[in-house]
């Protein structure tokens, strides 16, 4: 345990230095003027990368022996990494993450699949779902979540911390930050094609599915909120930064966070096929209650958002709204306008063709560079959903350097 300290206190000796710089507050200044749709020039994320792929020279190594103890460094190994070869606009901060031992039980579902993984790329899988849905008397499957929070392990986990860093960097307790999504776990449950089926077939059932799924993150949030284990002051919110000066609200406790102080994201990826109508009929509506609960709402992933604006312009406190690799941007543009973030998601597939084309990214970033010029739309590239960069890791520090030429 000794020699695992040793590695991680310099390791963090190292991060530490790097979150002292001025750029950091630098940075957090450039997020926040995004953030509050006053942009000084469109920023720049890179997140969900394909870490098996990038190890050179042992970088990402992990050393350590000790579980816990190999959690930290393979944190902080990659921290040091992006620093180093790709950090664009991320911000490192000056303190330590110790996670609160929140358990939550979920819905009870257990999923049902089949998958098929590349020997080497085990994070990336493929997966087939079983339908598990198919009358609405089998929503009784379906439980309300239920948060725990083992206090004594969380100080465990703190003493041990403050054993591991003392005098290097300040130690912060962190909260659960949560994942609200009615259709993701839909899709999950019953398969993409059974759902989408499902909202023709059954919409009864489908919907009861969708209040009941809404009801139980309203009650998970409650939880959350009485415990006083929420998250809170967010870096991040789903790959893009969250600073923000209207965050937290007024009223804010660090020991009690409430929703209202932080960001959310929602996204229904499973819905990129259907009509606006059905998008508002189905997801809008239950998730409304939720959206207006949070400070700030992020809203869209990989789900093109350009013929549903009109929709998602409905969400409370709505900030930020997510461009992926196959909207029509000018429409997209021409929906956001100045009143939102265009985060724009260049395609991860450009770093994964056999020949990589340092044209053809320059020319994507330009272009929808322009197009938001062009609506006074605040511009943020997002790159993310990072499965392979052909073993090539140079390849994402070249598309950093070019992105971050482009947004100069």
């Amino acid at each position: 345990m000794n020699k695992d300290r040793t590695i991680l206190r310099e390791l963090a000796q190292r991060v530490a230095d790097i979150a002292s710089l001025p750029v950091q507050e630098e940075k957090k200044k450039l997020w926040r003027s995004i953030n509050g749709l006053k942009p000084e020039r469109p920023m720049v994320c890179i997140d969900q990368v394909c870490w098996n792929e990038m190890n050179v020279e042992d970088k990402l190594t992990l050393r350590c022996e000790d579980p816990e103890c190999r959690q930290y460094e393979e944190r902080f190994r990659q921290i040091l990494y992006q620093w180093e070869y790709f950090p664009v606009d991320m911000v490192v901060e000056p303190f330590i993450k110790v996670y609160k031992a929140v358990k939550n039980t979920g819905f009870g579902i257990s999923i049902q699949e089949q998958t098929i993984t590349t020997p080497g790329k085990e994070a990336v899988m493929s997966h087939k779902y079983e339908n598990q849905f198919f009358s609405i008397e089998d929503l009784e499957k379906i439980k309300t979540p239920r948060i725990i929070h083992d206090e004594a392990e969380t100080r465990r986990r703190m003493e041990k911390a403050a054993w591991l860093f003392d005098g290097i960097m300040p130690l912060r307790e962190e909260g659960h930050d949560p994942y609200l999504s009615v259709w993701d776990p839909i899709s999950i449950w019953m398969g993409v094609e059974g759902a989408l089926y499902g909202l023709i077939d059954d919409p009864d059932m489908m919907h009861a599915m969708a209040k009941k799924l809404a009801d139980g993150y309203l009650s998970m949030l409650d939880q959350l909120e009485e415990k006083g284990v929420l998250c809170h002051s967010q870096a991040l919110i789903h790959c893009t930064g969250a600073f923000a000066d209207v965050l937290p609200s007024p009223g804010f406790n660090p020991q009690k966070p409430r929703t209202q102080d932080i960001w959310m994201f929602g996204l229904a990826q499973m819905f990129s096929t259907v009509s606006p109508a059905m998008f508002d009929e189905y997801e809008i509506n239950y998730m409304m209650p939720i959206f207006e609960r949070f400070g700030l709402v992020y809203y869209g992933c990989c789900d093109p958002l350009d013929g549903k604006m009109n929709e998602v312009r409905k969400i409370k406190n709505l900030r930020k709204v997510s461009m992926s690799p196959w909207v029509n941007r000018e429409k997209g543009a021409e929906g956001i306008g100045k009143d939102f973030v265009f985060s724009y998601k260049p395609n991860p597939a450009y770093l994964a063709f056999v020949k990589y084309d340092e044209d053809l990214i320059r020319k994507d970033l330009l272009e929808v560079k322009e197009i938001c010029r062009r609506h006074g739309c605040p511009l943020e590239l997002i790159l993310k959903d990072l499965s392979t960069v052909n073993n090539e890791p140079q390849r994402l520090w070249k598309w950093a350097k070019i992105a971050m030429e482009t947004v100069d």
